[in-house]
């Protein structure tokens, strides 16, 4: 597998506590963020990176090189305007000719992608997401699946029914298929917002992949205290 980390993003709710600091830099476990990823996802055979840029890009250009101080590879891409989250995948198309990982670039995550990769095999699905109950449904991306897993609505932020009675959320994380971008609009695109909602009105198999594995959103800073200091623990 091949993965792509989206760090284009100016992590504008972070910078008054972080300032002229990419929030995929923020440190972690006595890391930079990015660093955490990368690693992690290395340790299930990924060394193979597309990293996306725009806010402050040199600084994380410059700490992660050409991926060959942690043992990979990257190829970035820089985005004088950011594309989207989906949209950025244009830049990387011709490289993703398997299957692949999306990652957010403020996500702390501990999941076991093995597992994760035999569940989106055995589905036979396009696109999984990975999802997971969260404690705080008023600003997340709200996923409906079935009893199979497979996804059949998704509710994107701000929600347009306030009365939905489902805590569960997307974590921003995914793996797709390269069959997928035949679909992928050539403009700027979000994945939950554009993207996702495009492969289900086009009958494709999206799945939700439900698990309780530690994966964290750390783009606020309330949310990254919390992180550090559940990592602090253990």
């Amino acid at each position: 597998m091949k993965a792509v980390i989206l760090a284009a993003g100016p992590g504008t709710r972070m910078q008054k506590t972080f300032p002229q600091i990419p929030k995929s830099m923020l440190p972690v476990t006595g890391k930079p963020l990015i660093q955490d990823q990368i690693e992690h996802l290395k340790r299930f055979g990924i060394k193979d990176f597309y990293i996306n840029l725009h806010f402050l890009p040199e600084k994380i250009k410059d700490f992660l090189g050409n991926g060959s101080k942690l043992g990979v590879k990257i190829t970035y891409s820089f985005e004088d305007k950011i594309l989207g989250t989906s949209g950025a995948i244009n830049s990387f198309k011709d490289y993703l000719d398997e299957t692949f990982i999306v990652l957010y670039g403020d996500i702390f995550t501990r999941i076991n992608f093995n597992k994760f990769l035999l569940f989106h095999k055995n589905k036979k699905s396009q696109a999984s997401l990975l999802i997971h109950e969260t404690d705080h449904p008023e600003d997340s991306d709200l996923v409906i699946i079935n009893n199979s897993n497979r996804i059949l609505n998704i509710y994107t932020y701000p929600h347009q029914k306030p009365n939905i009675n489902n805590k569960l959320s997307s974590a921003a994380i995914y793996i797709l298929e390269p069959s997928v971008l035949r679909y992928l609009p050539d403009r700027f695109s979000d994945f939950m917002e554009d993207f996702f909602p495009l492969l289900l009105e086009k009958g494709g198999g999206l799945y939700g992949y439900l698990s309780n594995e530690y994966s964290k959103d750390i783009g606020t800073p309330e949310r990254y205290e919390k992180a550090i200091q559940e990592q602090s623990l253990k």
